[in-house]
């Protein structure tokens, strides 16, 4: 079982599980950020996220976490969705746990395989990892991180994995935190790479981010039957003593380019709301091929 120190499993992010809502039934989501700390702070980012989302095709599902303001957002958190790459930084901590329970460091080839996949994203090296730890092992780690909804992706296609944002959030809350799951090593390793992905994945999450703040982040992409995107990204962001985690699922986008606007539509209304003041980062980054990201069947 999951175990935080300083706070517990629950608290905020449990908020996050219960609270719903979906971007095309904007008159509903009024409330999907909460504060006891910071409620103006709550209220205004729930306008900003409401807004982001009003208008837009397809599904989207949202989970925030602010440390600082003890702030959470939630939009239809327990919704499922195709991981494609995402589902890779759970590959990466599930090996990293089965390391450290036969009390070792990782080989220089796990370590190798480990940078493609998250920094490039490669698919080849997430299979070969995929395999190396296995469907047992890979339960065990959902199971302890209290990933309860996510289901993995059957006969080797992991990018069909069934994640939801509740339960990424929770994996960044993991990798963000001291916890009995991963040793501080193993967290930081983690996010390492995820603050060296090549500059063509660096969209999504980090959008609008003010130029002083250190970023992590993850994205996939995957079409159904070459159209209908599932466009994802998973980030955390810290610095000037701030400290709060994004997720954004999303799917049934007419086009890649569309779900990656959806997704930065919500993130540059985090940032803006969380650093009033702060100017943003330079602007669009170079998006990556739309080809598939992810294992998957070939009549998907």
């Amino acid at each position: 079982m999951l175990v935080f120190h300083g706070t517990t499993a629950g608290g905020a992010a449990a908020g996050v599980a219960t609270a719903a809502g979906h971007g095309a039934a904007a008159g509903r989501l009024a409330q999907i950020c909460r504060s006891a700390k910071s409620p103006g702070t709550a209220r205004t980012l729930s306008r900003a996220v409401q807004n982001a989302l009003s208008g837009r095709t397809g599904t989207e599902s949202v989970a925030v976490y602010d440390r600082k303001r003890k702030l959470s957002c939630a939009v239809d958190t327990g919704r499922r969705y195709d991981s494609a790459s995402v589902v890779k930084v759970t590959i990466l901590a599930a090996l990293l746990r089965k390391a450290q329970e036969q009390g070792r460091r990782l080989t220089a080839r796990e370590r190798g395989l480990a940078e493609k996949m998250i920094t490039r994203s490669d698919n080849a090296a997430a299979s070969t990892l995929w395999n190396a730890v296995g469907r047992t092992r890979l339960n065990r780690f959902l199971k302890l991180a209290g990933m309860r909804r996510t289901r993995l992706g059957a006969n080797g296609h992991w990018g069909l994995t069934q994640i939801t944002a509740f339960d990424e959030l929770r994996l960044l809350r993991l990798l963000t935190s001291r916890n009995s799951v991963l040793t501080t090593a193993s967290r930081r390793y983690v996010l390492d790479l995820m603050g060296r992905v090549i500059p063509e994945q660096r969209w999504g999450a980090p959008a609008g981010r003010p130029s002083w703040m250190r970023w992590r982040v993850k994205n996939g992409w995957l079409p159904r039957l070459g159209r209908y995107w599932r466009v994802h990204s998973i980030g955390a962001f810290d610095g000037r003593g701030q400290d709060y985690l994004i997720v954004v699922l999303t799917q049934d986008s007419p086009t890649m380019e569309y779900g990656i606007q959806t997704i930065e539509r919500v993130a540059r209304a985090v940032h803006r709301t969380l650093n009033p003041g702060s100017g943003s980062a330079a602007g669009s980054l170079p998006m990556p091929s739309e080809a598939s990201d992810g294992s998957v069947p070939a009549d998907v």
